[in-house]
């Protein structure tokens, strides 16, 4: 059956939706130790969704460094609390990795961010972005994204939340988790549309409120 796409998804559809979210186990890491070995399973994937958190400002000219760096397979996500952990020679050694398809939204931005902490060669990273633009979709979030290809929503009600909070609560490691794993379900719809060509894309006229 053949998907229909939009170039443009409607953003007022978005709250009719299901909500999707990550089902698996979320490991939280707080000790260079620990990075150690998730670290070891990570690099060990076929390929891996990634996003960052960083907690919000809202003081003028203040930005604060990263907070979390969350790594997610189908099935598993590590949570990695860099304002406890630092950047570690483990977490250097998995973004400078060039074996394991690491896939990002907007990817570039959290690699900057992830640079301020210290420095490192990024490895193979693909961002969702240059793919969806293949296909003729213009929007960029990740919220958009998935509703446009799969007709589920994913919730952003943590964002703005403390994510230097002493301990995380399980509403925003959900979230957190959920965001690195939608990357991966969207980088594998779109390269499965890519090849097989099964989709019809439908070009909102430009004066529709999107």
């Amino acid at each position: 059956m053949t998907k229909i796409i939009y170039n443009k998804y409607d953003k007022h559809l978005i709250s009719d939706l299901e909500v999707a979210q990550f089902e698996g186990r979320i490991i939280v890491i707080l000790t260079s130790g620990e990075t150690e070995k998730a670290v070891r399973y990570l690099l060990a994937q076929p390929m891996l969704g990634l996003d960052t958190e960083t907690k919000p400002s809202f003081k003028r000219g203040q930005q604060n460094t990263v907070a979390l760096l969350q790594v997610a397979t189908e099935d598993t996500c590590f949570l990695f609390r860099l304002n406890h952990t630092g950047m570690t020679p483990a977490l250097k050694r998995l973004l400078e990795d060039t074996t394991v398809k690491k896939i990002g939204l907007s990817w570039h931005d959290d690699l900057i961010a992830l640079h301020r902490l210290d420095k490192f060669n990024a490895g193979t990273f693909i961002d969702i972005q240059t793919y969806v633009r293949e296909l003729g979709i213009e929007d960029q979030s990740l919220q958009k994204l998935y509703a446009n290809l799969f007709e589920r929503k994913i919730s952003k009600r943590q964002q703005l939340s403390n994510w230097e909070a002493d301990v995380l609560n399980d509403k925003q490691k959900l979230y957190a988790a959920t965001d690195a794993w939608a990357c991966l379900q969207l980088y594998k719809e779109l390269t499965r549309l890519l090849t097989t060509k099964d989709y019809q894309l439908v070009i909102q006229p430009e004066d529709s409120n999107v």
